[in-house]
């Protein structure tokens, strides 16, 4: 499913309207029954209800009042309240402005916050009808007192297309935003109500469709994807009744030092647990009994060391005699930042040719070297968190947040490699700017080793001959499903890494039964 920025929307509007001869009008109103049918959907018969709809001066407001319209003639006793004068309205807004006010419909220009309060708490719901997708700047009074005051009213909230306050754009609170239970947005998801903190919120997301043509928005490339369980049930590959371990591929997973066995080895039982037919992980000699003891299904290759009990460059040779054959590679986990052991990430990264995962320390390593990417012979899976994203392009963890979409698809176009951005609603791009947002996944999933997890299923599922592109769509997905799997049954705060592992098989069973998902927006 493709998801729209600020500017893409109005594009497709202005083609729909345009190209296509479609009256703005005629959206308009059918943006506004659809809120409505979405509200009878959640809440039930809305007759008798006592529904307040808080409208601004643009279309947002435009839709609020043919919402009001479609709910007064459903039984519903509606009032309207404008921030803004009449004379302000323009266009399609005004129009419907100029019906809704031949209706018997309480209509309020000029009222106080006290009066506005008093009228919010005697309400059943609250539509939130004051800003649409082009909010680019903070929320100022009387805006921001009205937001307030929907937030404080206790009572349901459904905002019209994005909650009031959130950038479309980025998800980012402009100042103050509205509190939605139910978002009701038209044509495609933007990103705002997908990315944290918006997603919070946005409350429960009703995506639309209002009539226009569907070669309108293919005809506008949007390059911003959600990944739903279809697309991935899709990607997951059969078996043949003639398998051997052999023909699931052989990772090499390179991680591991004193204090971080745990790393590696939950990089590699999430590969096996994926479905790689072979896993060996590559780990200083002194540390290798403990990944023996820890591990029976997966192999372990002992190399030299430094005095950190880290691996030393002496273990190039090794290496390089090694990764030809193998079907991909894994680099990073709890590899430690000793320099030896940074300079040889340095040097295996130019000198790798096929599908590689580079995560935590392995990232780390890279720090002021990025030009060593185009090197590789292979496009490079880079997965990191956002501080480690930080340090790599020399930025702010604030900053990275601010504009994760941004932040993965430039660099990944730049040094032409696959850039995972992990988080809460991780998004990734390929090296030709295509992005994806995945939503599945908890704040449980907020503990150490998560990230290891994903690598070892990533590089797992590349290991079986899936191409990185699906790799990446199926193991983020698959990841976050799991996730959600370990906080049903262990509860969000007592899950750890561990947990996730176990509910891989039970995530991709889910999957492949097409039975009903948990947590899933798409």
């Amino acid at each position: 499913m493709k998801v729209a920025n600020s500017q893409e929307i109005r594009r497709i509007d202005r083609r729909a309207i345009e190209k296509y001869g479609m009256p703005g009008t005629v959206l308009m109103e059918n943006a506004g029954r659809e809120v409505v049918l979405a509200m009878i959907e959640r809440y039930g018969n809305l007759e008798g209800k006592r529904i307040s709809i808080i409208a601004g001066k643009g279309n947002n407001g435009g839709d609020g009042f043919v919402i009001a319209r479609h709910l007064y003639n459903r039984g519903a006793t509606v009032e309207v309240f404008l921030l803004g004068k009449s004379s302000d309205i323009k266009g399609d807004a005004k129009i419907n402005l100029s019906i809704l006010k031949k209706f018997s419909i309480p209509f309020y220009e000029k009222f106080s916050l006290k009066e506005l309060n008093i009228h919010l708490k005697h309400s059943d719901i609250i539509v939130d009808a004051i800003f649409g997708t082009g909010l680019s700047s903070e929320v100022k009074k009387p805006f921001s007192d009205a937001i307030n005051l929907i937030n404080s009213s206790g009572k349901p909230v459904v905002s019209v297309d994005i909650p009031s306050g959130i950038s479309s754009d980025t998800g980012e609170v402009l100042g103050i935003a509205v509190k939605a239970n139910l978002t009701v947005t038209f044509v495609l998801p933007k990103r705002g109500i997908l990315l944290f903190p918006g997603a919070e919120y946005a409350g429960v997301v009703k995506v639309t469709d209002i009539g226009i043509p569907a070669r309108v928005i293919e005809e506008e490339n949007i390059r911003c994807n959600l990944l739903t369980k279809e697309e991935i049930k899709a990607l997951l590959p059969g078996r043949k009744p003639d398998s051997h371990k052999g023909s699931f591929g052989h990772l090499l997973v390179i991680a591991g030092s004193v204090g971080k066995t745990g790393a590696a080895a939950m990089t590699g039982l999430s590969a096996l647990r994926v479905g790689a037919g072979l896993v060996t992980i590559a780990t200083p000699a002194s540390l290798n009994n403990i990944l023996e003891v820890k591990l029976t299904e997966v192999m372990t290759l002992p190399l030299p060391e430094t005095d950190d009990h880290s691996i030393s460059m002496s273990a190039e040779n090794i290496l390089g005699k090694i990764m030809p054959e193998m079907s991909t590679i894994a680099i990073g986990p709890g590899l430690s930042t000793n320099p030896e052991t940074v300079r040889l990430v340095r040097r295996l990264v130019t000198k790798i040719d096929k599908p590689t995962v580079i995560d935590a320390d392995g990232v780390n390593a890279l720090v002021g070297y990025l030009d060593i990417l185009k090197r590789s012979k292979f496009p490079l899976i880079l997965t990191p968190h956002p501080g480690e994203m930080a340090r790599l392009i020399g930025k702010t963890s604030k900053e990275v947040q601010k504009n994760r979409i941004g932040i993965a698809q430039d660099f990944a176009m730049k040094h032409r490699v696959y850039l995972m951005l992990k988080g809460a609603r991780t998004v990734f791009s390929d090296p030709y700017g295509n992005v994806y947002i995945n939503t599945t996944g908890n704040p449980g999933m907020a503990t150490a080793g998560t990230g290891d997890v994903l690598t070892g299923m990533i590089s797992g599922l590349i290991a079986q001959g899936i191409d990185p592109l699906s790799a990446l769509k199926s193991g983020v997905y698959i990841h976050g499903l799991a996730g959600d799997l370990a906080a049903e049954e262990f509860g969000e705060m007592g899950m750890v890494a561990g947990d996730m592992i176990a509910k891989i098989p039970e995530a991709i069973k889910y999957l492949r039964d097409a039975r009903s998902m948990i947590h899933d927006t798409g």
